[in-house]
């Protein structure tokens, strides 16, 4: 195996140990909520507080990462969402949402630093494997698909009180990452003085049109899939489905999220990055056309699969994009500027999701989606038409 395929693999398996922490929170951090909340709107809290940990962390990451290397970066990361677990069982054990609340948050730091996991992967390639490296790294969630929601309905009743053991698993899985993320090598890259030089502003660089449609193709992808997500344990409990259904309608979602990835790399390849992303804008609605179908097991189903392949390529195909968009000394900024962005809307989306389900319902809910997506189909094909997007379409 050549260096560059082994480090795809460790980051690709560390991806998938990550996620599988993602998933436990969005599978039981909910249903947890709503066992220690002390009213329906605040049951969501412990979903939110993953995310406000991720946009709190996301900037000082990145920032960090680029004066000490990833490593060191990614087994930090690695070892707080070890600690998070334990300090979310001491929640359940405590019956106390504030604990619980502390905890989900340092799994939420913990994903401000594996977010960078896929770019690293790109760091590590050479300009031809690059689309698929992504894609590969991001394909580690198929092991989360299937083993995350898994461990939340196994460590549901294993230890009293509910979800305790859940939250222990979470603990395991982020030991085993810190144990694969020390063998991961990304060079340290080096800056050239002419390149220091020309480091752009900021601003610069996210004004670019380049940037802003493949910021807000991920943010809408990212930011409708959590809000969906988020409510379906909810909803699927208000419309009489038990655990082991919501359970399984979670994993068959992460399925769509990640299995795609495998193939979504020469997909970009073929057809383009910018057709990849309207197809997950298609994709997407979809899923709001089966939500409104009905609250039956099937109607649910069918609308979470396609919320994870419509998410995975507006995902992927956005990183894509984002990486044409600046230099190898800006890539700590720009990186984080994307990054922060998406997980403060991914904040709000896990927030207001509990509030959202209540007041609304859940096919209201998803109906108010299809103006976003409407939004984000028109920015990417008035970029594919003007002229950076003939460029961009090879």
């Amino acid at each position: 195996m050549q260096p560059m395929h082994r480090q795809v693999f460790l980051l690709a398996t560390a991806q998938a140990l990550f996620q599988i922490v993602s998933v436990l929170v969005m599978t039981i951090g909910g249903l947890a909520g709503s066992i220690l909340a002390p009213s329906p709107e605040w049951a969501t809290a412990p979903i939110a507080a993953m995310f406000l940990g991720t946009a709190v962390s996301t900037v000082p990451a990145s920032m960090w990462m680029t004066r000490v290397g990833r490593k060191i970066g990614f087994v930090t990361g690695a070892s707080l969402g070890t600690l998070g677990g334990l300090v979310a069982a001491g929640g359940m054990m405590t019956s106390s949402i504030t604990l619980l609340c502390v905890g989900t948050f340092l799994a939420g730091c913990y994903q401000g630093f594996a977010q960078f996991y896929r770019f690293a992967a790109g760091e590590v390639s050479d300009d031809g494997f690059r689309p698929r490296a992504i894609s590969l790294v991001l394909a580690g969630g198929v092991v989360a698909a299937l083993v995350g929601p898994l461990l939340a309905r196994w460590g549901g009743e294993l230890l009293q009180p509910t979800y305790t053991a859940s939250f222990l698993f979470l603990s395991v899985a982020s030991a085993l990452a810190v144990g694969v993320l020390l063998g991961v090598n990304v060079p340290q890259s080096v800056d050239t003085a002419d390149e220091r030089a020309a480091v752009r502003p900021l601003r610069e660089i996210v004004l670019q049109p380049t940037y802003l449609v493949a910021l807000f193709g991920a943010v809408t992808g990212y930011g409708i899939m959590i809000l969906a997500m988020t409510a379906t344990p909810l909803a699927m409990v208000h419309h009489q489905h038990d655990l082991a259904a919501t359970s399984t309608v979670i994993q068959l979602h992460v399925l769509g999220m990640f299995l795609p990835s495998f193939f979504t790399g020469s997909l970009i390849a073929r057809f383009g990055v910018l057709q990849v992303m309207l197809t997950g804008i298609t994709l997407l609605t979809g899923h709001v056309l089966f939500s409104l179908s009905g609250t039956g097991f099937y109607s649910f189903t069918a609308a979470l699969i396609l919320l994870g392949v419509g998410w995975n390529f507006l995902y992927i195909g956005g990183t894509n994009l984002l990486t044409r968009t600046y230099t190898t000394a800006e890539k700590g900024k720009a990186q984080a500027a994307n990054d922060l962005t998406i997980f403060i809307v991914g904040l709000a989306a896990s927030l207001s999701a509990g509030v959202l389900q209540n007041t609304m319902g859940w096919q209201a809910l998803n109906m108010w989606l299809l103006p976003w997506l409407g939004m984000a189909a028109a920015a990417i094909l008035w970029l594919r038409i003007s002229p950076k997007g003939v460029a961009i379409r090879v």
